[in-house]
C-alpha cells in the first residue's frame, strides 16, 4: 500500500490545502493500492508561484550544470528501476516483464538522452547580421496520462528542463504513484527549490486552475481528443502555447507484395502492446482483397499467443485494462462492431471465464469491418482489432487516411522502397516500415485531431525553445 499524503511544492514535501483524497486501485484485483491527495486550486497556484520564482535562476544556469542534474536524475531512475516497474504493473496492468522494460526503461533513458542531448544543441547562431538565441519559453505545466504513466512524464518533464524551463507536473489520478517516485528521485539529485513541482487531483479542479494560471507559459498534454480540445480553450484566453499528443486509429497497410504471416503477426503485436491502451496502436489492419481469408485466419492464430491474466504472473502477456469504466467503454465497442455487422473472428465481449476478479478484455479480432464504421473510425483504446480490405493501393491510401487521426501507422512490403512510396502518402507522424522499430532520438507526435507539436529527441527539446533574434550592427556581426 502506498498513501502519499503530501505534494512536493517549491523543493518541500507540503499538505494539500484540501482534506479530499483520491484512492488508486488495482486494475488486477480491483482492491485498493495507494491515495494520493485532491489537489485544489490553491495548492496549483503554489505550485506555479513557486516555479516562477525558480525560473529566472534555472533558465541562466549553464547547459552543462542542467545536463549533469538530467544525468544524475537518470542514474535515480535507474536504480529504482525494478521498484518503478512493479509500480506500474501495479497501477497499469501491463505485464511485469514488459513494464520494467518499457514503463521503466524508456523514461531512464530519456532523461539520459537529453543530458547528452545538451552537449551538442546549438542554443545560439548567426544568421546575417543577427544572433538568433533559443531560450526556454518559461513555466511548464505538463498534464500526463494514465497507459504510458512514467513515460509520457519524462517525455515533457526531460526535455523542459533540458530547455531551462521549470515545471508543474500533473499526473493522471489513475496511475499516479510512479510519478512520486520521480518526486523522490529529483529531491535527491538536489533539483532547486521551485524548479520542479508536482500536484495531484482531477481535471476539472486542478487541471483547470493550472491551464487558466497567468503565471503558465506552455501547457504539454498527452490524453484524449476532447481533453485536448478543452485545454486548448482554456489556453487561448491568455495565448498560452500548447502541445497536444492526442488519439490515434492508426492502420497498418500490408501491400499485396507483403510477407502476410510477418506482418500480421506485427499488426497484431501493435495493437494489443499495452492492453491496446496505447494512442499508436495499429487498430486497423488493411489487407488486399485476395489475402483476406488468409490474414483472417494468421490473424486468429496470432491472438492465441496473448495469454490473459495476472500482471504479476509469468505467463501473461496480456493484463487488465485500466480501470472499470475503460472496460465497459471496450466492451460497448466490441458490442457496437457485432451490431453494425463486422464479423467477430474471435474474443467478445463476454468476461473471460477464468477471470472472475479484474477488468479484462477478450483479446479481439473484427473482420470484413466497414471503414466508415465506428470500430473502424472511433479510438477503442482496448485489445481490439479491425480488419479491413482493400481493392488497390490507392484505396488503402484513402482508406489510412480516412480518420480525424493521424498519429500513427504501418507499411509492409517485399521492398522497403515500395513501403516508402506508400508510407509518403500517408498523413501520420510516423509510420513503421516493415516492422521497423520505436526511435526515441526521433519526433513523436500526429497529423490532424491527433494534435500538434512534437516529443522526443531534439524535436522534444525545441518545443520548449522561444527564438529570439539579436540585429547587429555589421561591423559588430562581422
Amino acid at each position: 500500500m502506498k498513501n502519499h499524503d503530501k505534494l512536493f511544492i517549491n523543493g518541500y514535501w507540503v499538505a494539500s490545502t484540501g482534506s479530499a483524497r483520491l484512492d488508486v486501485i488495482s486494475p488486477s484485483t480491483e482492491e485498493r493500492i495507494g491515495s494520493i491527495p485532491d489537489g485544489t486550486a490553491q495548492d496549483a497556484d503554489a505550485a506555479v508561484r513557486a516555479a516562477r520564482a525558480a525560473f529566472d535562476g534555472w533558465s541562466a544556469t549553464p547547459a552543462a550544470e542542467r545536463a549533469a542534474l538530467l544525468q544524475k536524475i537518470h542514474e535515480g531512475m535507474k536504480a529504482r528501476s525494478e521498484e518503478i516497474g512493479r509500480t506500474i504493473a501495479g497501477e497499469v496492468g501491463m505485464p511485469l516483464k514488459l513494464a520494467t522494460r518499457i514503463q521503466a526503461g524508456s523514461p531512464t533513458f530519456t532523461f539520459g538522452m537529453y543530458a547528452k542531448l545538451l552537449g551538442s544543441f546549438a542554443f545560439e547562431e548567426k544568421v546575417g547580421n543577427s544572433l538568433v538565441l533559443r531560450e526556454p519559453v518559461g513555466v511548464v505545466v505538463a498534464i500526463t496520462p494514465w497507459n504510458y504513466p512514467l513515460h509520457q512524464i519524462a517525455c515533457k518533464v526531460a526535455p523542459a528542463l533540458a530547455a531551462g524551463c521549470t515545471v508543474v507536473l500533473k499526473p493522471t489520478e489513475i496511475a499516479p504513484l510512479n510519478a512520486f517516485i520521480l518526486a523522490e528521485i529529483m529531491e535527491a539529485a538536489g533539483v532547486p527549490k521551485g524548479v520542479f513541482n508536482l500536484v495531484t487531483g482531477t481535471g476539472p479542479v486542478i487541471g483547470e486552475a493550472l491551464v487558466n494560471h497567468p503565471d503558465v507559459d506552455m501547457i504539454s498534454f498527452t490524453g484524449s481528443t476532447r481533453a485536448g480540445k478543452r485545454i486548448s480553450e482554456l489556453a487561448a484566453k491568455s495565448v498560452k502555447r500548447v502541445a497536444l499528443e492526442l488519439g490515434g486509429k492508426s492502420a497498418a497497410v500490408i501491400l499485396d507484395d507483403a510477407d502476410l504471416a510477418a506482418a500480421v503477426k506485427g499488426t497484431v503485436n501493435a495493437c494489443f502492446l499495452n492492453s491496446g491502451q496505447t494512442c499508436s496502436a495499429h487498430t486497423r489492419m488493411l489487407v488486399p482483397a485476395g489475402k483476406y481469408d488468409a490474414a483472417a485466419k494468421l490473424a486468429i492464430e496470432a491472438v492465441k499467443g496473448f495469454t490473459l491474466g495476472d500482471p504479476f504472473a509469468e505467463t501473461s502477456k496480456l493484463g487488465p485494462l485500466v480501470s472499470k469504466a475503460q472496460r465497459d467503454r471496450v466492451r460497448g465497442f466490441i458490442d457496437k462492431g457485432i451490431a453494425e455487422g463486422a464479423e467477430l473472428l474471435t474474443g467478445g465481449p463476454e468476461a473471460p471465464d477464468d477471470l472472475a476478479r479484474g477488468w479484462y478484455v477478450k483479446p479481439t479480432v473484427f473482420g470484413r469491418v466497414d471503414p466508415k464504421s465506428t470500430i473502424a473510425q472511433e479510438e477503442i483504446f482496448g485489445p481490439v482489432l479491425s480488419i479491413i480490405s482493400y481493392r488497390d493501393e490507392d484505396e488503402a491510401v484513402r482508406i489510412a487516411n480516412d480518420t480525424i487521426y493521424g498519429l500513427a501507422g504501418a507499411v509492409w512490403s517485399a521492398s522497403d522502397a515500395h513501403a516508402l512510396a506508400v508510407a509518403k502518402r500517408l498523413r501520420t507522424g510516423q509510420v513503421d516500415i516493415n516492422g521497423g522499430t520505436f526511435n526515441m532520438l526521433a519526433p513523436f507526435g500526429g497529423f490532424k485531431q491527433s494534435g500538434h507539436g512534437r516529443e522526443l529527441g531534439k524535436f522534444g527539446l525545441e518545443e520548449f525553445l522561444e527564438y529570439k533574434s539579436l540585429q547587429m550592427r555589421p561591423e559588430a556581426a562581422g
